[in-house]
């Protein structure tokens, strides 16, 4: 993998299971789970996209827990993983921290449970990602996913996860390691 890969959890826009744009509220197990993913598959940075103030502070409690706290004592393995969280207020501030001083062309991948357009398959993009270029932002929605304008904004949306039933609604945090998986794994 040439390019530098980040993941972003976004909690707003997103939407609620009657198609409404909500936002939906942090969970440890997602600050948690989805940083060591990102962290055995090599990824530089795991944004959690939330616009509540108090809901980011919740976030930096976590990761200082693991971090620093009694967790960082018992299993300091994992500090590794959630050193890699970085709260903030819209995607637009995780597209900026990536970019850097350097201002580079950040490359939005949006993910989804469904068929949304300007799809790339996993073979596809394990190319580009070999390509050299700006960093990727592979994009993650809580709820029941991204709100439109997220997917309007993306460069691509990974094509979806199917299992082989008709049954498709994976935690974020299943879909997240499967991702990452297909796209990183040796």
């Amino acid at each position: 993998m040439n390019r530098r890969l980040a993941i972003a959890l976004v909690h707003y826009p997103v939407l609620a299971k009657n198609g409404e744009v909500v936002t939906s509220a942090l969970t440890n197990l997602d600050v948690h789970d989805l940083a060591r993913s990102a962290r055995t598959y090599g990824c530089t940075d795991y944004f959690i996209v939330h616009p509540i103030l108090a809901q980011r502070t919740l976030a930096t409690k976590i990761v200082s827990h693991w971090t620093h706290g009694s967790s960082a004592k018992r299993i300091p393995t994992r500090q590794e993983a959630l050193s890699l969280v970085r709260p903030v207020h819209a995607l637009d501030d995780a597209m900026s921290a990536l970019a850097g001083a350097g201002n580079e062309q950040v490359t939005i991948w949006a993910t989804a449970a469904r068929d949304v357009g300007k799809t790339i398959d996993f073979c596809a993009a394990r190319r580009a990602m070999g390509e050299p270029g700006g960093p990727i932002l592979l994009v993650f929605g809580t709820g029941w996913g991204l709100g439109p304008s997220v997917i309007a904004g993306a460069h691509a949306v990974l094509a979806p996860i199917r299992g082989p039933g008709s049954w498709n609604h994976l935690s974020v945090r299943a879909a997240c390691a499967i991702v990452l998986d297909r796209l990183c794994a040796a």
